[in-house]
């Protein structure tokens, strides 16, 4: 069970009484990916776990809506006392992440997690990260410093996303560079500080956040992980990769809900008829997170050194391969594209 600080199962606690906003709240706080619903003493009335999230943001629940609809109401649970490698058993053969632990009365007494009984699992998955931009939207911070060098509480972005991946497994990497690329091999190396192995795909000429692809020596065996040298994202990438794999996918793109207000009402017409009215309405849409999952496959729709963007692979594997699906993400996300998100980056780490 987990008992850490850090990881405590009572920070996963939520009232039946939440919203949609709470429970991401609390998923993202306790960071265990599931949220346990509980009435007075702490009587589990269900659980909410990441998919559930996902799926309600798919099917359009709002944030503010009441988590009724989204709580699993009869989660697989196992009394205290169990055997640990019984418990690991049960989990693997029902394809579990979480367990909560309860006693005769429902009362919540711990939670097992899968990442805990299986500490040490590595992942076969190649994670690539596009770092070869130029970042001129970042001037002068990068005039002189590749984006993904710049620093956030004391060291590189990409070491950020390398430590994320490595802590989940993940112990292959290629970095794909250009601008001032040879800054980022300085200080990465083969890897072997990080205990994890680094390649580089050196592009003579900018070929975009998919063309650099065309570059890897050997086509991978297992679905590749891509990501964007500049995202700063609390993700789980052993997650995207499962989902990707369960909804029979060939490409997978991580997105992102963002919600616009319009600044002024809008007025609807029928030529110059009025025929209604809003109050500064609010657009919602799913926007592109920089984090990818791609089947081995996907490489056929890409020509060594031809410059392609990710929205434009995928509209060719569309067409040619198969899926393309979206992984909707709650999880801290900024993409450090300006000024005044790299300023973002370093006020959140405060």
């Amino acid at each position: 069970m987990t008992n850490s600080p850090e990881r405590s199962w009572r920070r996963a606690l939520l009232a039946e009484s939440a919203t949609l906003q709470q429970a991401i709240e609390t998923l993202d706080s306790a960071a265990l990916k599931i949220a346990l619903v509980v009435r007075e003493n702490d009587v589990l009335a269900g659980t909410i776990t990441d998919g559930d999230i996902r799926r309600a943001l798919l099917r359009g629940v709002g944030l503010q809506d009441s988590i009724e609809t989204v709580v699993h109401r009869e989660p697989f649970v196992v009394p205290p006392g169990m055997d640990l490698e019984m418990v690991r058993h049960l989990m693997q053969a029902n394809k579990l992440l979480h367990v909560p632990v309860v006693d005769p009365d429902r009362r919540l007494l711990g939670l097992h997690l899968w990442d805990d009984l299986n500490a040490g699992t590595e992942r076969p998955n190649t994670v690539l990260i596009m770092a070869g931009g130029l970042g001129s939207r970042l001037r002068p911070y990068t005039e002189h410093c590749p984006k993904p060098m710049l620093p956030v509480a004391g060291k590189p972005m990409l070491e950020h996303i390398v430590e994320r991946a490595r802590g989940q497994g993940f112990r292959r990497f290629v970095f794909a560079v250009h601008y001032l690329g040879h800054m980022i091999e300085e200080h990465f190396g083969t890897g072997d500080r990080w205990q994890i192995q680094i390649d580089y795909l050196r592009e003579q000429s900018p070929l975009g956040t998919a063309g650099a692809l065309t570059l890897l020596q050997r086509k991978p065996e297992d679905p590749l992980v891509v990501s964007n040298g500049d995202v700063l994202t609390d993700i789980h990438y052993g997650e995207l990769i499962d989902f990707h794999t369960r909804h029979g996918a060939a490409a997978t793109m991580a997105v992102r809900r963002h919600e616009w207000q319009y600044p002024f009402g809008v007025v609807h017409t029928q030529g110059v008829e009025i025929v209604g009215f809003e109050e500064k309405p609010v657009t919602t849409t799913m926007v592109n997170a920089g984090v990818y999952v791609l089947d081995p496959r996907v490489l056929e729709c890409l020509t060594v050194g031809e410059r392609c963007d990710m929205p434009a692979l995928f509209d060719r594997v569309r067409g040619k391969i198969g899926r393309t699906v979206v992984y909707p993400m709650h999880e801290p996300w900024l993409d450090v594209g300006r000024p005044e998100d790299y300023a973002s980056a370093q006020d959140s780490t405060k």
